[in-house]
């Protein structure tokens, strides 16, 4: 059944045989791409201070152990001038694109332009509307045991900042991302549900194809999903919330919309060729977790072959 009202608790989870029995038989040390050893066209490659810096987050991001407060990070005015930066120009464009329950939701955090949040306070804030938890990781982490961790009801978040030299643009999840698009909707129960049953469908995957269908859409809805309200579409995915190009591309009717199908094939993921030239919507929250909860149930989490 479908949790209905705020914290509601978490529901039992089967795993099969192999797979992760909780969340602490979830490994999150294969980082790709994005650890402190930088890609070269990461803006931040050449910036030998930033990378350093980087180093120490992941270091006490590996440190960290279950049921340990999260470790707090002194952010420097430079970083807080990247937060400023970011979230003082999403606030303009919320009220007018964004869903009902992220604005609804965010308010429970207390975010401001003028201080950049530690990630303990936002698991507190989480543990007590929806009984989901933060867990702080050293960089992206691998699909297969982030999907893993969401079925455990919990979110793997990393806590350094995106470089300076460009605030409007990360190629990899930063805090600005983690906090400001996927934390104040992980408030809201309903949404839960629709984000736990992606998790649970990957304990499920038995091949990497399986993995990388799942990992497709979690991209086509947590990511980059928009949700009709009141005869318009408004986002709830975490790349839109968190970046306000895209929040105005979508906003403004600038890609083409379509009809989630889960079972169905999937488009590739888009993340280096600008702006999303479509998004899949949902009816409402409560229509996406039944979706994908009736698709994680299924013997195969791949897609169906003719």
């Amino acid at each position: 059944a479908l949790a209905e009202g705020r914290g509601a608790g978490p529901r039992p989870v089967a795993a099969p045989r192999g797979a992760p029995r909780g969340i602490e038989e979830v490994d999150r040390g294969e980082i790709l791409g994005f650890g402190a050893d930088l890609a070269e066209d990461h803006p931040g490659y050449h910036d030998r201070d930033y990378k350093l810096r980087r180093a120490g987050i992941a270091a006490r991001a590996n440190a960290h152990r279950l049921g340990e407060p999260i470790p707090q990070v002194d952010y420097t005015p430079e970083e807080l001038a990247t937060w400023r930066s970011v979230m003082g120009r999403l606030e303009d464009l919320w009220p007018q694109y964004a869903c009902e329950e992220f604005l609804a939701s965010l308010p429970k955090f207390g975010f401001t332009p003028d201080r950049v949040p530690q990630l303990q306070e936002v698991h507190e804030v989480l543990q007590r509307e929806t009984g989901w938890s933060v867990r702080p990781v050293a960089g992206l982490l691998h699909p297969r045991d982030f999907l893993n961790g969401l079925a455990f009801r919990t979110f793997h978040s990393t806590q350094y900042m995106r470089h300076p030299s460009n605030p409007e643009y990360t190629p990899e999840p930063d805090l600005c991302h983690e906090l400001l698009g996927h934390m104040p909707l992980l408030a809201n129960p309903m949404y839960c549900e629709m984000v736990q049953a992606v998790g649970e469908a990957s304990l499920h995957a038995e091949t990497d194809k399986e993995i990388w269908h799942l990992s497709k859409v979690y991209w086509h809805t947590v990511e980059f999903g928009v949700v009709r309200q009141r005869g318009e579409v408004k986002a709830f995915g975490a790349g839109i919330l968190s970046s306000y190009g895209e929040l105005l591309h979508m906003g403004e009717g600038r890609a083409e919309i379509r009809t989630l199908d889960p079972f169905a094939k999937q488009p590739k993921m888009s993340y280096k060729d600008g702006y999303q030239q479509y998004y899949y919507a949902l009816e409402s929250f409560r229509d996406g977790a039944l979706l994908l909860e009736d698709f994680a149930r299924r013997d195969s989490v791949g897609p169906e072959t003719p």
